[in-house]
């Protein structure tokens, strides 16, 4: 696919049709009708690797259910819940812009990329419930978390929930919930961004387009690139490029050499999910049940049981499973992407992740080849009545997690989204996973304070960005923002059809 116009030695190149470019592309646009900017893109699609619906769990992250983001107990002996909030806090943004997309008619049809779907936490025997208990207590406590409610009840959970009390046993459980979570097919989402783009006068993008080297000179990067599929490579300059390619960020920003790279390397995870779509067992079921993390298991594999809203159509899915990989890309990935992105500067760095994360490799390769039978011993554990033939496994996306040297200490796997800038800020690439799409707006707006931070400083650019992200220079965490938060959240799920 192609848009209309190429746009030759544009103000920005993105490379990549994922979540991150189309939002940057679409943000710089409506923030400076007269930027003009490229978008290059691998697949033949948008959004085919980690934004694709399938490859990720679609969860609207909002720090709601996740609790991964709220695993220690804090010095006043409750649970500490201040990750939580950032996230929630970063959600509403990714909100607000979507809303504005749709109300200005960037978007259409919100419906086909976002759904509301209630979001619960579930624990099972009395740590797990105590544990739960005393979250509640502390996210209760702030206004972001208000509406949520909490219940050991196990007829209230079966209201909540069926398929959690199914055939369980007497062991102790219990639930978080909140009405105002989402589904969101993040795939789709950019694809909506970025056909608007393409719409627009000096916007345009390119699929099946291989960025093969980037290199600066005179104040430019000049972007060299393969056509797929007429094998003409070519090349095209900008002032500014995003690097927004998933899995396939860190080749790339290593062919760009900046010095700010150096030291960094990636950890391929991959992943698998079960999938149910018996419509007896999908109807029983309206919500996205997040649990505990199993032992050595990283962020991204904490185990769900999840409605999925795909095409119009939904599912169950349970998962993820998560298996070992020298991919950084499901659709373009090859098995030589994590040895051939070894250099001098960061292979320190890697041997230190592999000798001190044995557990977490171990458990990466047990993953990878355990049984079905396996598989579905842990989705009884949420849907005790579970039946293997109602279910089959899908492969899901492949999250490269970003290595680096921090405080001297090399060999770190960071958990998280990690965006790296140039000094002189002409260059930006995005590396890690989640809650990276639900937070996408965050994100793609610090990218743009610190990039096009002289922009911003024309009050008709700063005022369009506050119409787009009416809180980008607002903390909505304070109490004294309590009910501006109410009223933009619940303006924004009028507009995106979640109300």
């Amino acid at each position: 696919m192609k848009s209309a116009n190429h746009i030759e030695d544009p103000d920005v190149i993105l490379i990549g049709a994922g979540i991150m470019s189309s939002t940057l592309g679409a943000m710089l646009k409506e923030m400076d009708p007269e930027m003009t900017i490229q978008l290059y893109e691998m697949t033949e699609g948008f959004g085919q690797e980690a934004s694709n619906g399938w490859h990720n769990a679609g969860t609207g992250h909002a720090g709601i259910c996740e609790l991964s983001y709220t695993p220690d107990y804090g010095a006043d002996g409750e649970v500490e819940v201040s990750k939580a909030i950032e996230i929630f806090n970063q959600f509403e943004q990714s909100k607000q812009f979507w809303a504005h997309a749709v109300r200005t008619g960037m978007i259409k049809d919100a419906h086909e990329f976002i759904n509301p779907v209630p979001h619960l936490s579930f624990v099972y025997g009395q740590e797990q419930v105590d544990f739960l208990r005393s979250r509640f207590k502390k996210m209760k406590a702030h206004h972001f978390y208000e509406a949520m409610t909490y219940t050991e009840d196990r007829e209230e959970i079966k209201s909540l929930a069926p398929l959690l009390v199914e055939g369980r046993d007497d062991t102790p459980i219990a639930v978080t919930k909140m009405d105002r979570g989402t589904d969101v097919n993040y795939g789709v989402l950019a694809g909506k961004l970025i056909e608007w783009l393409g719409q627009q006068k000096g916007g345009g993008y390119a699929t099946r387009q291989r960025v093969l080297d980037l290199t600066k000179d005179k104040g430019r990067w000049t972007v060299k690139v393969k056509d797929l599929e007429s094998g003409r490579v070519f090349t095209n300059s900008a002032k500014f490029v995003f690097i927004g390619a998933g899995g396939g960020s860190l080749p790339l920003l290593q062919k760009a050499g900046i010095k700010e790279s150096k030291g960094f390397g990636g950890f391929p995870i991959g992943g698998q999910w079960l999938v149910c779509d018996k419509p007896e067992i999908v109807e029983k079921h309206l919500a996205k049940v997040y649990g505990m993390s199993p032992g050595a298991a990283p962020t991204m594999a904490v185990p769900h049981l999840d409605t999925r809203i795909i095409d119009g159509k939904k599912s169950l899915l349970f998962g993820p499973y998560a298996a070992w990989t020298t991919k950084f890309l499901h659709v373009e990935g090859k098995i030589t992407d994590l040895p051939g992105s070894i250099r001098t500067d960061n292979l320190a760095s890697l041997i230190k992740v592999g000798l001190h994360n044995i557990p977490l490799v171990r458990y990466l390769i047990q993953q990878g080849t355990q049984s079905m039978k396996t598989r579905m011993g842990e989705l009884l554990k949420f849907y005790p009545a579970a039946n293997p033939d109602d279910w089959k496994l899908i492969d899901a996306g492949i999250r490269v997690q970003a290595i680096k040297k921090e405080d001297g200490d090399a060999g770190i796997v960071h958990f998280g989204t990690e965006v790296l800038t140039s000094e002189d800020r002409s260059i930006s690439a995005l590396l890690g996973a989640s809650p990276g799409a639900s937070v996408s707006t965050n994100i793609i707006v610090e990218v743009i304070l610190r990039c096009f931070a002289d922009k911003l400083k024309q009050p008709e650019i700063k005022e369009r960005m506050k119409a787009m992200v009416p809180s980008f220079d607002e903390d909505l965490r304070k109490p004294e923002f309590a009910d501006r938060q109410r009223t933009l959240s619940e303006d924004a799920f009028k507009a995106l059809g979640c109300a």
